[in-house]
């Protein structure tokens, strides 16, 4: 009887995560469709499970656009800096608070996480942001989100969960603290570190807010901030300006709705062509890292 009850559950449990999966997915496969699809097909309405009358005219046109191509090396750039710097100074931030020996750690662990719940707010930001001298510039959107208090705790715990007798027999061999952090705790840290640069990467691709406070030059945009502005602020009159006008929709099979569909999915790719390769360390470094508090 009970072996007959757990099947049972196993299979509501299946069959809640498969409808789970398929919500989730829905979405994407609707998206895909419509970006494949001409423009009296996407703009009918209704839910499209596979392209009709497939077309590559809205890709085309995606990626024919100036303002794609210098968000997507902006972004890259952003993201190629922000996500090792990060991990770096959060390490940095990180060990010394996993050590007994490191004066007042408690308190010092107190005021990271109180920025958790308090912040300067946006304003303050912004105004040290402009005294520092760094608006308009790639610092800008890189510094002031370059950790978090989340972050470290998480790292810290990780830390914390090492055996110190590994680090204890290295410095009787003469080993210093620099050599042992670099050739054995950061080694020994490859789950939380996958961790944590997948965060860092998705939310750093992600992100447009601190572009659309700190940036004024078009040419400086990254590709969030290209899609927001195709999405919300005008299709056709964004893909017109950025090809000279020269290639209209009416010329074409592509739609706004298409258009926007196709951009996003050419914003979301490279990271959903990341994510399966790190995916193994994720819940792991979670795990791991929030074992002690």
């Amino acid at each position: 009887m009970t072996q007959n009850k757990f099947n049972i559950a196993d299979v509501l449990i299946y069959a809640g995560v498969g409808l789970l999966a398929i919500s989730i997915l829905l979405p994407f496969v609707n998206m895909m469709a419509i970006s494949f699809s001409p423009s009296y097909v996407a703009t009918k309405g209704g839910l499209h499970l596979w392209p009709e009358d497939f077309t590559t005219d809205n890709y085309y046109k995606v990626f024919i656009n100036k303002f794609i191509w210098s968000g997507y090396k902006n972004t890259i750039i952003r993201t190629l800096i922000t996500t090792p710097a990060t991990v770096l100074v959060t390490a940095f931030a990180a060990y010394p608070l996993a050590k007994k020996f490191f004066p007042h750690r408690s308190f010092w662990t107190f005021i990271i996480v109180f920025t958790m719940f308090f912040s300067g707010g946006l304003i303050p930001n912004y105004l040290l942001v402009k005294d520092l001298g760094m608006m308009n510039t790639l610092a800008a959107i890189i510094v002031p989100g370059l950790t978090g208090a989340y972050v470290i705790v998480i790292m810290r715990n990780f830390f914390q969960s090492l055996p110190e007798e590994i680090e204890e027999s290295c410095m009787i061999d003469g080993a210093g603290r620099w050599r042992i952090f670099f050739q054995i705790v950061i080694p020994l840290s490859t789950p939380i570190i996958a961790t944590i640069s997948l965060w860092t990467a998705v939310a750093t691709w992600n992100e447009w807010f601190s572009v659309l406070l700190y940036i004024q030059d078009v040419d400086k945009f990254v590709l969030q901030i290209v899609l927001r502005r195709i999405i919300i602020v005008g299709t056709q009159e964004i893909m017109d300006t950025s090809t000279g006008g020269t290639f209209l929709v009416e010329e074409t099979l592509a739609s706004p709705e298409g258009l926007k569909a196709a951009a996003t999915f050419v914003a979301i790719f490279p990271i959903l062509c990341t994510y399966p390769f790190i995916q193994r360390y994720f819940v792991k470094g979670i795990m791991i890292g929030s074992l002690k508090g």
